[in-house]
């Protein structure tokens, strides 16, 4: 066993006594999806894995205790997460990743940092992150997810479009608030 398997397998039982069962399956999806993309696209799979496992490690958390790891550790909040705590689980999973988990890799980091929002010019892991948080095989409901699926492992910035498009209308017809990185994200994609 290389030693990155090692270490994800270590995680893989961290994440399991983190996150409440629907997530550490949710988790699980997504370490395999990503692994499997990355496979496809050339990116290395352990790396993808370990993203994977930790892209929701700060999702058990209260929004309090989020706002608060924020504060102590000068991570900066924007108003709309302040409005929307929820959506500091990746800056704090970023942070934890680093500070609790030992991860060193800054495309690791980075892919936990932005899987939720996005953000313009990421890099293979990043997108593929970003993407298997959306299609991994638990989820269900997403417009298109099958077409999605399959793009996904054909070519990752048209996928990436197809999620960014999903979410932005998700959210516009659910009336929640819409983070400016993931506009401004969509918008630099589009491109």
């Amino acid at each position: 066993m290389s030693d990155s398997s090692a270490i994800n397998n270590k995680l893989m039982n961290e994440m399991r006594k983190e996150l409440d069962e629907k997530r550490f399956i949710h988790t699980l999806g997504v370490a395999y999806t990503a692994a499997m993309l990355a496979e496809v696209h050339g990116e290395d799979p352990e790396a993808a894995m370990t993203a994977g496992l930790l892209h929701d490690c700060a999702k058990g958390l209260s929004n309090k205790k989020r706002i608060d790891i924020c504060n102590k550790n000068r991570i900066p909040i924007t108003e709309v997460e302040y409005r929307n705590p929820f959506l500091l689980h990746a800056k704090v999973g970023k942070f934890l990743a680093e500070n609790r988990y030992g991860i060193k890799d800054d495309d690791i980091l980075n892919a936990i940092s932005s899987h939720t929002t996005g953000r313009p010019d990421m890099s293979r892991l990043e997108k593929i992150i970003y993407i298997s948080d959306y299609i991994e095989p638990g989820r269900k409901h997403a417009a298109d997810l099958d077409l999605i699926r399959k793009q996904a492992f054909i070519e990752l910035d048209t996928a990436l479009l197809m999620v960014l498009e999903g979410t932005l209308s998700y959210l516009r017809s659910a009336e929640n608030e819409i983070d400016p990185m993931t506009q401004e994200t969509y918008d630099y994609y589009k491109k």
